[in-house]
C-alpha cells in the first residue's frame, strides 16, 4: 500500500547532540531506536526516488521538494518494503545509482513530529524535524508551524539550517 504523506521539514548541523537529547527527554519525546540506514538515490526525471533500507526503516520514497532554506514542505510517497528486497537490484538496473547515503540515525517522535539526531559518514551531524501528517489530516500551514515551534524548542538557529538534501551533500563532496 502506498501512503500519502505531507512532510513539513528542517535539517540543520548539529554540533551538540547531547542538548538536543536533553531537550528531547524533557519533551517526553519516544525513542524509537538507532537506525543504520542506507538510502539509495536513484536517478529520475524529477523529484528524488530513494530506497531506505535499515533494521528499523524500510521504504521506497518519492518526493517533490524545493530547495530552499527553512522549515518547507513537501509532497511524498511511501511504500513499505522488505530488509534485503530484490527492488534495489530492479532500480539500480531501470534507472541508475544517482548516490548513496549512509547514516546512523537516532529516531524520536513527539506525536506526529519525527527527530532524528543523524551521523552521516563523510559528512558530519545534523538533526531534522520532520512533522508529517497523511494528506488531508493536517495543512500544510499547521505542519510548518509545527516545524518552527521544534525548532524553537530544540534551540536550533537560523544560521545552522541546511538548504538540500543528504543527497545533494553528498553529490557535492564528490565533484
Amino acid at each position: 500500500m502506498i501512503m500519502r504523506v505531507i512532510n513539513a521539514e528542517i535539517k540543520a548541523a548539529c554540533s551538540d547532540s547531547e542538548s538536543i537529547r536533553q531537550t528531547l527527554t524533557t519533551l517526553n519525546a519516544d525513542f524509537r531506536g538507532k537506525d543504520h540506514q542506507v538510502d539509495t538515490y536513484f536517478i529520475v526525471a524529477r523529484g528524488r526516488l530513494k530506497l531506505r533500507e535499515g533494521n528499523i526503516e524500510n521504504n521506497l520514497i518519492y518526493y517533490e521538494r524545493p530547495d530552499m532554506e527553512g522549515p518547507k514542505t513537501s509532497h511524498c510517497r511511501l511504500f513499505r518494503t522488505e530488509p534485503g528486497a530484490a527492488l534495489k537490484g530492479v532500480l539500480e538496473q531501470a534507472m541508475g545509482v544517482l548516490t548513496v547515503v549512509d547514516k546512523l540515525r537516532e529516531i524520536y517522535f513527539i506525536g506526529n513530529i519525527k527527530i532524528h539526531l543523524d551521523e552521516v559518514m563523510g559528512m558530519g551531524s545534523y538533526v531534522e524535524i520532520e512533522a508529517q501528517a497523511e494528506e488531508g489530516e493536517m495543512t500544510e500551514e499547521h505542519l510548518l508551524d509545527q516545524c518552527r515551534d521544534m525548532m524553537k524548542k530544540l534551540g536550533i538557529r537560523d544560521k545552522d539550517l541546511v538548504k538540500g538534501s543528504y543527497s545533494d551533500m553528498m553529490m557535492d563532496l564528490d565533484e
